[in-house]
């Protein structure tokens, strides 16, 4: 089954309503080809979402605005295009991937999903919390 994914010209919220409704952390994103371009997820949103500033510091305690004062600062990405938000580090595998090639991958990059990609057409996807828990399981069998 082919995951479902985003597009480049899809709005922020489309992308956070389908994000919402798959119960995913992230999705694929689409170019205009259907090709593989990028992965947009919680992380994608939350930067679009409150200043750029705010990932650069080590603390916002100092910051007293709730989270509707960002939400309503912010209300304009919503129609700001999720080409503009996405991740385009392509961290993908092939249909013939390995666990270990996706451990090696969760391990060393900060993604919450894998594409499976073949010969640029997202075929399906691993979900770094579903890895986890067929990992875990097969750990606690053994």
């Amino acid at each position: 089954m082919t995951p479902p994914v985003l597009h480049v010209d899809d709005t922020v919220e489309t992308a956070v309503r389908t994000l919402v409704e798959s119960e995913l952390s992230a999705l694929p994103v689409l170019d205009e080809r259907e090709r593989f371009a990028g992965v947009f997820g919680e992380r994608e949103f939350m930067e679009a979402l409150f200043p750029g500033y705010l990932g650069q510091l080590k603390s916002a305690a100092f910051l007293r605005h709730s989270i509707d004062d960002a939400l309503e600062k912010r209300d304009t990405c919503r129609t700001e295009r999720v080409r503009d938000h996405m991740n385009t580090e392509h961290v993908e595998v092939g249909p013939d991937h390995s666990d270990l090639q996706v451990a090696e991958i969760f391990l060393h990059h900060r993604v919450l999903i894998v594409p499976v990609v073949d010969d640029g057409r997202v075929v399906g996807l691993i979900a770094r919390r579903e890895f986890f828990r067929e990992l875990a399981q097969k750990f606690l069998r053994s």
